[in-house]
């Protein structure tokens, strides 16, 4: 179980990557936060999340 965007979630072994795939988010406009750390984007491919990590997922709107 990990924490994501302040929900308690089953996620397996997945990238950071993968969960973006899954919810529906373009890592090209996201930040993505893990236990209160910015995870650099070069590393979404290969970094898991864990049992137990708190991850924060911030997009980007443009608006005017």
């Amino acid at each position: 179980m990990a924490k994501i965007n302040g929900k308690e979630e089953k996620v397996g072994e997945i990238t950071i990557a993968q969960l973006l795939e899954q919810k529906g988010f373009d890592k090209r406009v996201v930040v993505v936060e893990i236990n209160e750390e910015i995870a650099p984007k070069e590393t979404y491919e290969e970094r898991k999340i864990a049992d137990n990590d708190v991850v924060e997922i911030v997009s980007f709107v443009g608006g005017g």
